[in-house]
């Protein structure tokens, strides 16, 4: 059988039997003079790991789902040729399960005096910020017999933000926006609406519109045309308390509820209305104010990046007054909360006429379809009694929501595919009511 070379070599110089000297072996059972001196020649001939000269540069921010690259910038000052492996630490949550010894660990080959780089590609699987550990370098000598290891600190972030899947929505709620606001299709009149201009009567136009003063002065019957009023205030309030840490599917319901966020967000912007966070459980987790409607979506993400459910009951008293102080004018109240019959009877309800009498007030909240697939299921005793469970938690769900309705709220139930597009739609109706 043929040996291999570092093998060949320590049987030449009268080792031990070769059988015992594997690939990785960093040590000695028995040694003799000859090989104990090309272990320490090749210990010596190996670069050292503590001189040399790291440095990082890359991304700084992914969103969930993409990747990153950080590239190490490895400087060798030695005279000696610098043969390695290098790991890059980082937490497990930055790659896929399985890919992280492939993704993390790098070879390669400095001449003395040279520079050389390697990137480790990012794979986050969680929201929030991933911080690098540390590198280490195992440093091998020509032979390959011995090695110097050493590790060091290199301080780098990269932020996971929200994937904001949604996005795909926001085409198609633009253009009703535009039918809004008279760009594509005349105007309707609401009672929160603004003059726009004048324009011929035709059939089918409410006869509320007609002005009589312009008409007087024109052979024709003159109608006032409208536009939804601009330059309002949008809160949207995330409930991260423990309702929103149950997981839906892949995801809590936090994350849900932020990406519907971003997209009302990106609405509303386009629409001229001012748009604010608030993120509050027991005390405000995040809040995001006074953006212009340019800055105003990057902030929101990068506020949402680092949420994470709290396992605490949310105050209601609480993110009452809070989002009371928040919204001083007339706004529009986005709460994204759970729909859940316990908490919501003994928290929000009693203090709905706190937000009602000054604000319009929105409820959002995820629905479960495994709930609604329960509630399908036939065949057998076990299968009818997860139905009768599904239907118990339907009915509740509806008779909190109706509850909320008998207050003035408007209430969106849907899944989280549905959820974004369907509070859009929700802002938009609203807009178009002259609601806002």
């Amino acid at each position: 059988m043929a040996l291999t070379g570092r093998a060949a070599l320590l049987a030449a110089l009268g080792s031990i039997p070769v059988g015992v000297l594997e690939p990785g072996w960093t040590g000695l059972l028995a040694v003799n003079g000859p090989l104990a001196l090309a272990c320490a020649c090749d210990f010596a001939l190996a670069a050292p790991v503590r001189r040399l000269a790291l440095t990082r540069s890359g991304d700084t921010s992914t969103r969930l789902g993409e990747t990153a690259d950080v590239t190490l910038t490895l400087a060798n000052p030695s005279r000696r040729p610098l043969r390695a492996q290098l790991r890059d630490a980082w937490p497990p949550s930055s790659w896929q399960p399985g890919t992280e010894i492939e993704a993390s660990r790098h070879r390669l080959t400095v001449p003395p005096g040279e520079r050389r780089r390697v990137t480790t590609r990012l794979r986050p699987t969680r929201r929030g910020d991933r911080r690098a550990d540390r590198v280490t370098i195992r440093s091998y000598g020509p032979l390959g017999l011995f090695s110097r290891q050493g590790t060091h600190m290199l301080p780098w972030t990269v932020r996971v933000l929200p994937p904001f899947t949604s996005r795909k929505h926001l085409p198609s709620k633009l253009a009703r926006l535009r039918e809004l606001d008279g760009r594509t299709s005349v105007l309707t009149r609401g009672e929160g609406t603004e003059f726009d201009s004048l324009r011929e009567y035709v059939p089918g136009d409410d006869t509320r519109s007609i002005d009589w003063r312009a008409t007087a002065r024109q052979s024709a019957v003159a109608v006032r045309t409208w536009r939804p009023e601009r330059d309002r205030h949008i809160l949207l309030v995330l409930d991260t308390g423990r309702t929103s840490a149950g997981r839906v599917g892949d995801a809590p319901r936090l994350d849900a509820s932020m990406d519907a966020a971003l997209l009302l967000a990106a609405l509303a912007s386009r629409a001229g209305d001012r748009v604010a966070l608030l993120a509050y459980d027991r005390r405000v987790r995040a809040l995001v104010q006074g953006r212009s409607a340019g800055d105003v979506l990057p902030s929101l993400v990068h506020a949402m990046a680092s949420l994470e459910p709290e396992l605490v009951e949310t105050d209601a008293r609480g993110l009452t007054a809070t989002a009371l102080r928040t919204a001083p004018r007339r706004s529009l109240i986005v709460l994204l909360t759970a729909l859940d019959a316990a908490p919501m009877e003994q928290g929000l309800l009693p203090l709905l006429p706190r937000l009602t009498q000054r604000h319009t007030v929105l409820v959002a909240s995820v629905a479960d379809p495994h709930i609604a697939h329960m509630g399908k299921a036939r065949g057998n005793a076990e299968a009818v009694y997860e139905a009768a469970a599904a239907a118990q938690a339907q009915s509740e769900r509806r008779n909190t929501a109706e509850q909320l309705r008998r207050h003035g709220v408007t209430v969106v139930d849907a899944t989280p595919e549905d959820l974004a597009p369907t509070l859009a739609d929700a802002y938009l109706a609203l807009k178009a009511a002259g609601r806002l």
